[in-house]
């Protein structure tokens, strides 16, 4: 009988493997499913769990070009770093947005959830915002 390899791969590995062989891609038609969008969806379901491998993928993506797969990466990713990961988390994207532009706009467009929105946390969230916003302008 055959035997069956056993994929060392964790589930995040496969979510971000699979994403990375549709991404940049282009964005869906009007009315249409992104499946680029939806990649980095599955992707976020690993962000309380395996919040390294997520930031690394998120950090990558959330440079590039296109605002559109940003914007994916800022709703579906980034945000919710933040949200289960502030205090590990913000200080790898404040310094992203110093070395880029691109992640700087990126950041510009999430919003405050979990962690992020404790007084400390969000004062901290909305400076970061702001030189974001600065600096994707």
């Amino acid at each position: 009988m055959p035997t069956v390899q056993k994929s060392s791969k964790t589930p995040v590995q496969n979510a971000i493997e699979r994403a990375e062989r549709i991404l940049p891609g282009r964005p869906a038609p009007d009315g249409r499913r992104d499946p680029r969008w939806q990649a980095i969806i599955r992707v976020g379901e690993y962000t309380e769990d395996y919040p390294s491998e997520v930031w690394n993928f998120a950090r990558k993506w959330g440079a590039h070009g296109n605002a559109d797969l940003r914007a994916a990466i800022a709703t579906c990713l980034v945000e919710h770093l933040l949200e289960h990961h502030f205090e590990r988390i913000i200080p790898l994207i404040e310094e992203a947005c110093k070395r880029s532009k691109r992640f700087a706009d990126t950041v510009s467009l999430c919003w405050e959830f979990g962690q992020t929105e404790s007084t400390k946390n969000l004062r901290r969230f909305k400076r970061l915002l702001q030189t974001s916003k600065e600096r994707s302008a």
